[in-house]
């Protein structure tokens, strides 16, 4: 089941953010993800509009849209690849027009996943971060006749 985030998810967010994050991004150190959360926690997610996907009452993954861009979507790591991620992005493409998001280039699952979902690359650059190169993506909804 999909819905809005409430005050009881954050931690559950935040640990799914960090375990995925790890998992997806192993060309990063680790310890640059653990140094994040707190901006997480106090900046991002409280800046954004976010969604949970829960299986009987655990949060197991979410989504993150500030405006048309999707800042974030993260599934636990013991179950990604079962169509959890698929339903979140679905259910933002729902919300909104078009969605924007950044994505590593070395994230390859990540990026034939977005590509699968009806993602363009608009443009490369180096994320300022980590000094990994990352592509901005872009989803339009189709225009109706």
């Amino acid at each position: 089941m999909i819905r809005k985030t409430n005050e009881h998810d954050l931690e559950s967010m935040l640990d799914i953010w960090l375990s995925a994050s790890i998992k997806a991004h192993d060309f990063v150190p680790a310890k640059f993800w653990t140094s994040q959360v707190e901006a997480m926690r106090t900046i991002y997610l409280p800046a954004s509009e976010h969604y949970v996907f829960e299986i009987e009452s655990k949060v197991v993954g979410f989504y993150a849209c500030y405006e048309n861009t999707l800042a974030a979507i993260f599934v636990t790591p013991e179950l990604q690849g079962k169509g959890i991620g698929k339903q979140l992005l679905n259910h933002a493409k729902n919300q909104r027009p078009s969605l924007t998001l950044s994505v590593y280039k070395e994230n390859e699952a990540s990026c034939q996943f977005y590509r699968s979902q009806g993602f363009s690359v608009i443009s490369e650059q180096r994320d300022a971060h980590t000094g990994h190169l990352e592509y901005t993506m872009v989803w339009e909804k189709a225009k109706q006749p």
